[in-house]
C-alpha cells in the first residue's frame, strides 16, 4: 500500500507537515511513501506543465491513502493546497484513492473545516473520504494528541478502503 502526504502551508517544515507525518505514523506504524509539501514546488504550481507539479500530481493519484494537510486560513483552506488541487482532473484525478482531510488551527472555532471545506473537493476529485476529517490544534500539532482516539475509531475503515483500491488495468 502507498502512503503519501500532501502539505499545503506556505512555510516549508511546517507544523502542518509535522502533524501530516504523526497522523500517517498512527495509521500504519510507518513513515508516508510520498510526501508533497506544495511550498517547495515553487511557481510551478500556479500554472500548468510544470514537470515537478505533474510528477508530484502522479505520486498522489498512485496513492493508496493520502492526508491532504492544510493549517486553517482566514476560515478555510490555504490558497496554496488550492492551486495544487487544480491540477487534478475532475471527477477522476483521484480516483480510487482512500483521502483523509486534516486542517490546524488556533482554537476549536474552525473544527468543522476539514469536513465541509476541504472533504468536498477531495471528493469532486473522485477520492473516497469514509471517515470525517481530523481538525487539530496548532499548539499540539507534533504529538497530535486529537488523533488518538479518532485513529482508534476510523484508522481501520481507512485501512481496509485503501486495501481494496483497485489497480489501473
Amino acid at each position: 500500500m502507498t502512503v503519501a502526504i500532501v502539505v499545503g502551508n506556505p512555510k516549508p517544515a511546517s507544523r502542518t507537515a509535522g502533524a501530516a507525518h504523526a497522523l500517517v505514523r498512527r495509521l500504519t506504524g510507518s513513515p508516508p511513501d510520498v510526501v508533497v509539501d506544495v511550498v517547495d514546488l515553487g511557481p510551478g504550481v500556479l500554472g500548468w506543465g510544470d514537470a515537478g507539479v505533474e510528477a508530484a500530481v502522479k505520486a498522489v493519484a498512485g496513492a493508496h491513502l493520502v492526508v491532504v494537510a492544510s493549517p486553517t486560513y482566514k476560515a478555510s483552506y490555504t490558497g496554496l493546497l488550492k492551486c495544487f488541487l487544480d491540477q487534478f482532473a475532475t471527477g477522476d484525478g483521484l480516483r480510487g484513492v482512500t483521502a483523509v482531510p486534516l486542517m490546524l488551527g488556533a482554537g476549536p472555532a474552525h473544527a468543522m473545516a476539514p469536513d465541509l471545506l476541504l472533504k468536498p473537493v477531495l471528493v469532486e476529485l473522485g477520492a473516497t473520504c469514509p471517515a470525517p476529517g481530523l481538525y487539530a490544534r496548532d499548539a499540539t500539532a507534533a504529538e497530535l494528541p486529537e488523533a488518538e482516539a479518532w485513529v482508534q475509531v476510523w484508522g481501520h475503515v481507512l485501512l481496509t478502503t485503501a486495501h481494496l483500491r483497485k489497480e489501473p488495468s
